[in-house]
């Protein structure tokens, strides 16, 4: 017997997480979405620290700070798949499944769509804010000045660059995911999720749901972003690239291989 799920079995699980959630009362969706907003969050400050107080290393090493914040930064959907919380980014293939096998109507699709990325930002908020802004992490250096430099980045670069980085994040997020339902242990799904996510953050892929922790984190902490401007040069970009990776990618893709049913010729 095999230690793994093949890929079809692969795909039939992550098209039920789909239609678990979708069958959950809104009380109960709302809550593991706040919880994924939070794990994720803890998962980019986890980065910040380890990675941001890292300056000295960093002068000479640029790649390995790249790397220390891709590889610690995973913990975040690692907790979001063992707990079962909620996550939109995921959700964007989780979701799609279902809505082509035409077990998920295109109105729920949108609906827990929405309130998936309302409440993600809402569980962020907590991190960004009260958990580590609010108790003077980024007030001093190195960690400011690693924050604001790093999204400042994330913020002041081309519309278009964030849109196509932002399909790179959810591919890989999604196919972090995907890869964790392969394992059949705990092990395996920490593996399987890992690799595909540092490679994200590593190549400085956009994520819209750790965007919402990241910048608002600088911003509570005296950097000059703007609201308006992570939300019109970033977030939206970010997140439509984002949906573009998980639903297309890796929704649309795994369900033609593994789930459509071509008629048989008459």
């Amino acid at each position: 017997m095999n230690n793994y799920n093949d890929p079809k079995d692969i795909t039939k699980e992550f098209a039920a997480s789909g239609s678990y959630k979708s069958s959950l009362p809104a009380v109960k969706f709302i809550i593991i979405a706040v919880l994924g907003g939070v794990f994720i969050a803890m998962g980019g400050l986890l980065s910040l620290i380890v990675a941001g107080g890292m300056a000295g290393i960093g002068a000479d090493n640029p790649g390995l700070i790249k790397f220390m914040a891709g590889a610690l930064f995973p913990v975040g959907l690692i907790m979001v798949s063992i707990t079962g919380a909620d996550l939109f980014t995921s959700d964007c293939t989780a979701f799609t499944l279902p809505l082509l096998e035409k077990k998920l109507r295109f109105v729920s699709f949108l609906k827990l769509l929405f309130l998936s990325y309302i409440f993600n930002f809402a569980g962020t908020q907590v991190i960004a804010f009260m958990l580590s802004s609010n108790l003077g992490y980024f007030a001093a250096d190195p960690w400011q000045s690693y924050l604001y430099h790093y999204t400042e980045a994330k913020v002041y670069q081309s519309w278009g660059a964030v849109f196509v980085k932002g399909i790179g994040a959810n591919w890989l997020v999604c196919l972090g995911m995907f890869m964790g339902y392969a394992a059949k242990d705990i092990i395996g799904k920490c593996i399987g999720i890992w690799i595909p996510v540092m490679i994200f953050v590593t190549l400085g892929y956009e994520h819209s749901i750790a965007n919402m922790f990241f910048v608002p984190a600088a911003i509570y902490s005296g950097s000059g972003i703007t609201w308006i401007d992570f939300v019109c040069r970033n977030l939206f970009p970010a997140t439509l690239g984002n949906i573009a990776g998980g639903a297309i990618c890796v929704g649309c893709v795994y369900w033609y291989l593994h789930l459509y049913k071509t008629k048989s010729p008459s």
